[in-house]
């Protein structure tokens, strides 16, 4: 039975790592306590009261720990990786899985020398049954070849219940880095791309004068050898919306396309996981809420299997590497939100 610790609890997503793995039999042999965010720990023993807190070091040194998942502060996920690669373990990180160029040449370096598993979780597409839907269709050719894909990313600021480090571009990585990787995630995939380029990409902080170095808007343009992206991603989702934010993706075909309403079909169906496909035939809606994920079984697949089912590691270290080219290259449209 393989077994996972998490170390690192410092964002939300880690609860879908542990949730994915315990849901394919998984055995959670504990997690490290230290944390940036008291508030979320107190929520992680809540969810969790059997698991047991252990030391880090003590983590890393079980060889009977195959899997490290980690949602720690972002700049920290690529040092966690790598010492658990190191230490024989494979790794599921939280995206952004890395924050700086260097990083990720380190990350390439561990996996080549180790074989360990680097995979991100781009949770709004693994993790989003809408988006696993679309996958299916547009891998049947539903939609005929995929011309362009058109992501959204809006969150909600909530800004009294954010650690320092949040308000801060070096421990994140950026809006571009931080947020869009998911987006340009879904670009690679959909779009059936294995490299990409940055066009353009730009960023701004129109809404947040407490924190000047913030950003809370950002934007790329994204082509292949096969297609386009266009990506939006910010932190303007109003609070009277009901849920964090209205992520949607476009994913535009020669014969049709597909809209997914990831999180609300706003003033429309109630729940989740909306998929609309427009083609010659007509317009069809599906509820896609009950599709099962896919990717935590294909994980633990591939640690027993050492195989990439799951996720090509080329896959991963290209979206680091176009998230990490158009945070760096992108022009800066909004730097003082009293003007």
């Amino acid at each position: 039975m393989l077994r996972f610790a998490a170390v690192g609890i410092d964002h939300g997503h880690i609860f879908d790592h542990v949730n994915g793995l315990l849901g394919e039999g998984a055995e959670f042999a504990g997690y490290c306590p230290e944390t940036s965010v008291p508030a979320l720990m107190e929520q992680f023993r809540k969810t969790y009261p059997d698991a047991k807190p252990l030391d880090r070091d003590a983590i890393f040194a079980d060889q009977s720990i195959d899997v490290i998942c980690t949602a720690a502060i972002p700049r920290d996920r690529a040092g966690i990786a790598i010492r658990a690669m190191q230490a024989g373990k494979d790794v599921m990180v939280d995206k952004p899985g890395v924050t700086t160029s260097e990083q990720l040449e380190e990350v390439k370096g561990t996996v080549e020398r180790t074989g360990r598993i680097f995979s991100v979780c781009f949770s709004e597409r693994l993790c989003v049954p809408s988006a696993v839907m679309a996958g299916k269709l547009v891998a049947e050719g539903a939609i005929g070849r995929v011309v362009q894909t058109l992501g959204m990313g809006p969150h909600r600021k909530s800004l009294f219940s954010r650690p320092d480090w949040f308000f801060t571009p070096e421990a994140y990585g950026g809006i571009i880095n931080d947020i869009a990787s998911h987006q340009v995630d879904q670009f690679l995939f959909y779009t059936g791309s294995e490299k990409g380029e940055v066009v353009a990409s730009s960023v701004g902080n129109f809404g947040t004068p407490q924190s000047p170095a913030f950003q809370d808007f950002g934007e790329v343009l994204l082509r292949s050898s096969k297609a386009s992206g266009y990506i939006r991603v910010d932190w303007f989702t109003p609070d009277g919306l009901p849920t964090w934010g209205d992520g949607r993706l476009t994913i535009l075909g020669t014969e049709g396309y597909i809209e997914l309403r990831k999180y609300i079909d706003i003033a429309g169906r109630e729940g989740k996981d909306h998929l609309f496909l427009a083609d010659k035939s007509g317009v069809r809606y599906t509820d896609c809420s009950e599709e099962p994920l896919e990717y935590f079984a294909a994980f633990v697949k591939d640690v027993r299997d050492r195989t990439e089912t799951a996720m090509p590691q080329r896959h991963v270290f290209e979206v680091c590497r176009l998230a990490l080219d158009a945070q760096a290259k992108a022009a800066v449209i909004a730097s003082n939100p009293q003007d």
